[in-house]
């Protein structure tokens, strides 16, 4: 999964925690919104693992996701926050109401419904986690190609 491999890591039952499905969600919204559970297609239901996230959210999925995720958070008003997540040096944070604000009702509704969490929780656990992840999926201060997303190791 390349870049994508840094992002997801593996809890001890071999799955993504809650949170983490939440923000492949967030990634590949667009691909994935009413193809089914999220999890599922995810492979991090009982049996699965995070590895099958690759084949859902590999190259343009996710890089498609990635840009309309970032533009979601510059038009709800982020963008100084936004670019400190995509350019190198430290991040800053993003409370909970500015990320429900950015991502808007539809999106949110969608995140609880695949991650069986609820609303505020899963936006704590986003707020918290999403700066760093975005860090990492752009780790040369830009959006990557779908080349560099889906690139192994």
């Amino acid at each position: 999964m390349g870049l994508l491999d840094s992002v997801g890591g593996n809890r001890r039952g071999g799955g993504m925690s809650p949170v983490m499905v939440g923000l492949m969600g967030l990634l590949a919204y667009r691909t994935l919104k009413g193809k089914g559970r999220l999890a599922d297609m995810l492979g991090t239901g009982a049996s699965g693992s995070a590895a099958g996230a690759g084949g859902a959210l590999s190259g343009g999925a996710l890089s498609g996701g990635l840009k309309d995720l970032i533009d979601r958070f510059r038009e709800g008003g982020q963008e100084e926050k936004v670019q400190s997540w995509v350019s190198k040096g430290p991040n800053k944070t993003i409370d909970p109401k500015e990320l429900e604000q950015s991502l808007g009702d539809e999106r949110i509704e969608w995140l609880v419904e695949q991650t069986g969490m609820p609303r505020d929780q899963l936006l704590a656990g986003l707020s918290g986690e999403l700066p760093d992840a975005i860090d990492k999926l752009t780790p040369n201060g830009r959006i990557p190609t779908d080349e560099e997303l889906s690139r192994e190791g």
